[in-house]
């Protein structure tokens, strides 16, 4: 265990790096400084994050991520506000490693600490496992528990439950490369974003130019999320975990979520997806 690390984790998959974890970045504060994974790769080494771009300098690779926790935003830049829009506030906050309790080549359990205002709103437990799928993909295994430390409920809320419509981001969050194309995007019923933003379902795939991520909730509780999905304006999906109301964490309470994403080289189809993900989700 090393309490004081600084520098980046490494993942490794097949005796390949695919996957470097930033524990404490280096971030202004407006961008709701927080750990991160990025470059995120393929086993042939296709990168399939982007951090910090022009269109959305808060975009983080692989992060957690929530704009509205208790009216602390943990997302990065604007906050919406009911009546108003999109509002530069002074009400960021950060979420800080503490440390890790175990950290291997293929994964790592990491204590943090989500804090504003001098202040910790809310103490997660991070796990995150690599697991090899084949010679063509390797699977994203991550699971963010979130406990309220207070003697009070707090809950955590999205843009949608602010008033903007559709905008229901917040918590796993994962934000891919900009191409010269969109990269399309489906389930194992629909296609497109119109078709696939905002519904739950078991899996999703999003697939660029020589790769597809395809994510999976992996517990009852986090399937019943709707995913938040754009590939026009730029290419990044998401859960939802405060669509229509906000999420209550009580007092000593904890909210738990599970995504498993497979990365795969090359462009999958339905059959190949689906049968990747049951293999990824029972491993």
């Amino acid at each position: 265990m090393n309490r004081l690390a600084t520098a980046p984790l490494t993942l490794t998959c097949a005796g390949r790096p695919v996957a470097r974890y930033e524990t404490r970045p280096d971030l202004p504060a407006r961008l709701a400084p927080r750990p991160y994974l990025h470059p995120v790769t393929t086993l042939a080494g296709t990168r399939v994050t982007e951090s910090a771009p022009a269109d959305h300098a808060h975009h983080l690779g692989v992060s957690v991520a929530v704009p509205d926790v208790a009216g602390r935003n943990f997302w990065g830049g604007r906050t919406y506000v009911r009546g108003r829009g999109p509002t530069e506030l002074d009400n960021h906050g950060e979420q800080r490693h503490v440390e890790f309790k175990l950290s291997d080549p293929d994964g790592f359990v990491e204590d943090l600490q989500w804090r504003a205002d001098s202040g910790v709103l809310l103490r997660e437990r991070r796990t995150v496992a690599v697991t090899r799928l084949g010679d063509d993909a390797w699977a994203l295994d991550l699971t963010f528990a979130l406990t309220n430390p207070a003697a009070e409920d707090l809950t955590i809320g999205s843009p949608a439950t602010n008033g903007r419509p559709g905008a229901a981001y917040g918590g796993f969050f994962w934000r891919a490369p900009k191409e010269p194309a969109a990269p399309a995007v489906f389930t194992a019923t629909a296609d497109g974003e119109s078709a696939v933003h905002g519904r739950p379902a078991d899996w999703l795939a999003l697939a660029g130019d020589g790769w597809t991520l395809v994510f999976a909730g992996a517990t009852a509780e986090t399937r019943r999320d709707p995913w938040f999905v754009r590939t026009g304006e730029y290419p990044g999906v998401g859960s939802s975990l405060a669509r229509d109301a906000r999420l209550a964490i009580p007092a000593g309470g904890t909210a738990v979520r599970r995504v498993v994403t497979v990365v795969a080289d090359g462009r999958l189809d339905r059959q190949r997806a689906a049968s990747l993900v049951r293999k990824a989700v029972a491993a």
